[in-house]
């Protein structure tokens, strides 16, 4: 998390892409960092990608969640970490 909060986007690439394999072994990290984060959109998105990648019902509540986002970009990252679960 600290690599995805850097000001580096090169940085900020790194670290997604390093939990990215592991997503599902750090859910809970990322479910409280999602329901915390509300300035950066980007991060935002990213938490949202790998609680979907992660693929558990763990993530279920927030998936549904943010299918009534008005934003488009969480709405599209819900359905697609769904669609995952099916």
């Amino acid at each position: 998390m600290r690599l995805m909060r850097s000001h580096s986007p090169q940085r900020q690439e790194d670290g997604f892409h390093t939990l990215l394999p592991a997503a599902s072994e750090h859910l809970d990290e990322l479910l409280e960092e999602f329901q915390a984060e509300r300035d950066d959109h980007g991060l935002r998105c990213w938490l949202l990608e790998l609680i979907g990648e992660a693929r558990s019902n763990k993530g279920l509540p927030v998936l549904v969640d943010q299918l009534g986002s008005p934003d488009e970009a969480l709405r599209g990252w819900a359905e697609h970490g769904l669609r995952l679960l099916d």
